[in-house]
């Protein structure tokens, strides 16, 4: 795997403050964008890509009160990948309750000035990918900050281009997308012990499905309460807990 890695010291990181989590693997990963104005100067100038990652840092040290920048990696329009928390390290980009489950990866583009991620921004995107997922146990996930959490991150642009499935400038044609998301693996139920993007994501579609349900993240009583009468609806046994065939039932296309 070829990856343009610019570690810490070389781009002048400032120690962090105290100790990362420590992450053993996560579903995937989570693209975000900086939600601020981006000079389109960086195309050229690779030292302003450099001064940029460097003044996230200190607005996440400084400005967050974050240990460090709360990103894995950073991703420049030079295709360079810039080390941030690394891999098997927590980031603390993704929001409360989400950084567990996905790394975090910044492609340099912006909310204005410099929007539209460049190719060699997506291929060093997927090179942060490919490197995450063999040094810090990465799973096939690629998403944007927004799916699960109240963002326009990772902006326009760079979220068309993840939910077409985050291919290879240029190259050939990519798996497609399974129908619906995969189980989570961990039950989701009451007493909330799941909170978050899983819950989000149930919640969402069960709202899609006509239920009157807030898309919180917590699996509370009403949450409870309409699985349960999901269940009854499609043969289930009532337990009120998103199982794995719960959860299957809860994207299949309603009898008509």
């Amino acid at each position: 795997m070829a990856i343009d890695l610019v570690t810490r010291r070389e781009w002048g990181a400032r120690q962090p403050r105290g100790a990362y989590g420590r992450l053993g693997s996560t579903r995937g990963v989570k693209v975000h964008y900086t939600g601020g104005h981006v000079s389109p100067d960086i195309v050229g100038d690779h030292a302003r890509c450099v001064a940029l990652v460097r003044s996230i840092q200190n607005h996440h040290m400084d400005g967050n009160g974050w240990i460090d920048v709360g990103y894995s990696v950073l991703v420049c329009p030079h295709r360079k990948v810039f080390e941030g928390r690394g891999p098997n390290h927590l980031p603390a980009a993704n929001g409360s309750g989400l950084n567990s489950g996905h790394y975090a990866v910044l492609g340099l583009v912006g909310s204005t000035g410099f929007t539209q991620p460049t190719d060699d921004v997506l291929h060093g995107i997927l090179d942060a990918v490919e490197y995450l997922r063999d040094k810090g146990g990465a799973g096939d996930e690629i998403k944007g900050h927004r799916d699960g959490y109240s963002t326009d991150c990772p902006g326009g642009p760079l979220y068309a281009w993840v939910r077409r499935g985050a291919p290879r400038p240029g190259g050939g044609p990519t798996e497609p997308p399974e129908p619906h998301p995969s189980f989570p693996g961990r039950v989701l139920k009451y007493p909330p012990v799941m909170v978050g993007e899983d819950v989000r994501t149930w919640q969402r579609q069960m709202r899609r499905r006509g239920w009157d349900l807030d898309v919180d993240g917590l699996y509370g009583e009403a949450s409870r309460d309409a699985c349960r009468a999901f269940q009854r609806e499609k043969g289930l046994s009532a337990t009120g807990a998103v199982n794995r065939a719960t959860w299957q039932a809860t994207w299949e296309e309603p009898v008509t």
